[in-house]
């Protein structure tokens, strides 16, 4: 949230000049860059919108609560009011979503999407945004989810005519999703006086605020109900897009027998394996026939055991990018590719017989078993040499084939506590994007710390589990990985001074009591051993310990990789090809670290093996142990 007070309060501030110079600085605080023009210019037209028709309407001390962070997201609702209901006398709250929008039309595809002459692609239908807004807070939210008649949500197009949008009113209306115009504003003073009373909001913004986080709906713990018996996630803005995208596409492909291509692209966490969970779900209850395929041993696994815990048809529903070299061409109408940029060059291995090598493309394998391929990827994880899943590569094979391709882009997330500062603060710290790194400023979502040993870093996180949250320690691959043996102690290989500790498993055996490979970051068990990027990637927990090794270290002005530093035989060895570049080398190590450094959902704690990374790292993070407020374990439960 970046302002609350009085509707009167915040009008008056709006008109002495200081509202905006106030939104700005916060939301650079917050965020870690300065809002766009855009951002800026919509505070300046619909604040004052929405500011003048509470006072119109008599409710000058109801409590405005100004770009309101959703919990565990980096997704904002414009407003929230907070007030006292007028016939119950209980809280009451309303979410406003504000639109400058003069002139939008429901897609012809999907009315749940809408169409506008400066968007270059469909966006969602404003009353199933703030709909979803409100889902959202009741899920999350302790003083709501006791009490969900309390939320109500309206959409308020201040600057548009009912006929300039007419169309959008015809999805669902409910007490959560509603919509005004300006030519309707008396209609939406009524509405916000059957809402909320003359009394003053400050108390109910006060519960709301204090209320306890709800658990977060971990997408293993509740994949079986999402795949097999109803919806468990929900679906805000752009990942509902997403979601719709698909949906369209396929009755599009049945209706005209053709293939189209959708990629939806995103960063960590901004809920791809929640889309492909949602859309596999609703397909699967459909009998519309789809499978969900990855590159990653241990996500397939772990969802084979999670959500087929019971039912071996929802086993057979999760498959390798490899799993199609003699599949037939259209056998599938849906694939989701979740996790696409693992796609590899070519399903053939050294195993793979003769007889199999077809000489395809893995992309276009994929591509071809079904009408509706779907790719939902992270361009910034790939780590390892011959993964060509991009939109470039993508976009290409599907042009190759002269198939329709659509792309949803996603940019909110709920990873790393919804902190867009500290997705911004990794991919700056490692050069990723950006003019280099920066001092972390602490933003209330995520906390980070430095630890000087890799045993204060083992202790800080066996803190954290003895408050109960969950922890996992990861290291960049600079130890040799030795295979375990039964009824013999995990080879310790990970060494540091006089600490020693054993990676994650190979196999698909526990041993020792440890857990097999795939499910090292979701089994309890998994704690004790290092996992590496192979293990950790596609997966989150509440805290997160990296280890960087001495193949990234940081030198003078900026960061030097070692390769040879690497134990990673993808890259140390061209595997019968020619080794990677340097380059690709430099890239894909830092692309390692970024993916180890965002599987925390509440915290982050770093140590590097190197003295001199070590002193910038402090120099970066200069508050030591964070005074970030994240939801206590107790809280998120």
């Amino acid at each position: 949230m970046l302002f609350r007070d009085s509707a009167t309060a915040v009008a008056a501030r709006r008109l002495e000049g200081s509202l905006g110079l106030y939104l700005t600085e916060q939301f650079t605080r917050v965020h870690g860059y300065r809002p766009s023009m855009a951002e800026t210019r919509s505070w300046d037209r619909s604040i004052p919108a929405l500011t003048d028709a509470l006072l119109d309407a008599g409710l000058g001390q109801v409590e405005v609560l100004l770009e309101y962070g959703l919990p565990l997201t980096s997704k904002r609702a414009d407003a929230v009011l907070a007030g006292v209901h007028p016939r119950t006398g209980e809280p009451s709250y309303v979410v406003v979503e504000l639109k400058q929008w003069s002139e939008a039309h429901p897609d012809d595809d999907d009315p749940l999407l809408c169409v506008l002459d400066d968007y270059p692609r469909p966006v969602l239908n404003p009353i199933e945004q703030v709909r979803g807004y409100c889902d959202y807070l009741v899920a999350f939210n302790g003083a709501l989810a006791q009490h969900p008649e309390r939320i109500s949500g309206v959409a308020y197009l201040h600057n548009a005519t009912a006929f300039g949008v007419s169309g959008l009113d015809e999805v669902e209306l409910s007490e959560r999703g509603r919509m005004f115009t300006a030519d309707r504003r008396g209609d939406f003073l009524a509405y916000l006086q059957s809402k909320l009373s003359a009394a003053s909001g400050a108390e109910a913004a006060d519960e709301l605020l204090l209320a306890k986080v709800q658990p977060s709906k971990h997408l293993m713990a509740v994949a079986a109900q999402e795949v097999r018996e109803r919806e468990q996630f929900v679906l805000l803005d752009e990942q509902r897009v997403a979601y719709e995208t698909v949906l369209r596409a396929v009755e599009r492909a049945h209706e005209a027998d053709h293939k189209e291509v959708v990629i939806i692209t995103g960063g960590p966490g901004t809920g791809k394996s929640v889309i492909a969970l949602s859309l596999l779900g609703e397909l699967y209850r459909r009998g519309v026939p789809a499978l969900h395929a990855t590159g990653s041993q241990s996500f397939t696994k772990t969802m084979r055991k999670v959500a087929g815990a019971r039912k071996p048809e929802v086993r057979d529903l999760f498959k390798y990018f490899n799993s199609f070299v003699a599949a037939k061409r259209n056998s599938l109408d849906v694939l989701v590719c979740d996790e696409a940029h693992r796609v590899r060059e070519t399903s053939a291995s050294r195993f793979t017989p003769a007889s199999q090598r077809t000489g395809k493309r893995q992309l276009e394998e994929l591509i071809d078993v079904a009408r509706v391929p779907v790719f939902l990827l992270d361009q910034h994880q790939v780590v390892r040499p011959g993964e060509t899943g991009t939109v470039e590569e993508i976009k290409a094979a599907a042009a190759q084939k002269d198939l329709q391709c659509r792309m949803v882009e996603l940019d909110s997330q709920f990873r790393c506590g919804g902190s867009d500062a500290y997705l911004r603060w990794v991919v700056r710290l490692l050069g990723l994007e950006g003019d280099g790194a920066v001092v972390w400023e602490p933003d209330g979502r995520m906390q980070l710390d430095v630890a000087d040993s890799p045993e204060e870093l083992e202790a800080l996180l066996e803190e954290k589990r003895s408050e109960g949250y969950g922890a996992r320690l990861s290291a960049g691959f600079c130890w040799r990985w030795s295979d375990a043996k039964p009824g013999e102690p995990l080879p310790t290989d990970v060494q540091i001074g006089d600490w020693a500790r054993p990676w994650n498993l190979k196999g698909e055996r526990s041993i020792m009591g440890a857990p097999p490979s795939a499910l090292w970051a979701t089994d309890p068990a998994g704690f004790g051993q290092v996992g590496c990027v192979y293990t950790a990637q596609g997966f989150e927990y509440d805290w997160s310990g990296v280890i960087i090794g001495p193949d990234l270290v940081w030198r003078e002005n900026g960061w030097v990789v070692d390769r040879a530093a690497s134990k990673d035989p993808a890259l140390r060895r061209g595997n019968g090809k020619a080794a990677a570049s340097d380059i690709d080398v430099d890239r894909l190590i830092r692309n390692t670290y970024k993916v180890l450094l965002t599987r925390g959902m509440v915290g982050t704690a770093i140590y590097s093996t190197d003295p001199e990374t070590r002193a910038k790292l402090r120099e970066l993070v200069k508050s030591g142990r964070s005074t970030a407020t994240a939801p206590s374990a107790a809280q998120r439960r």
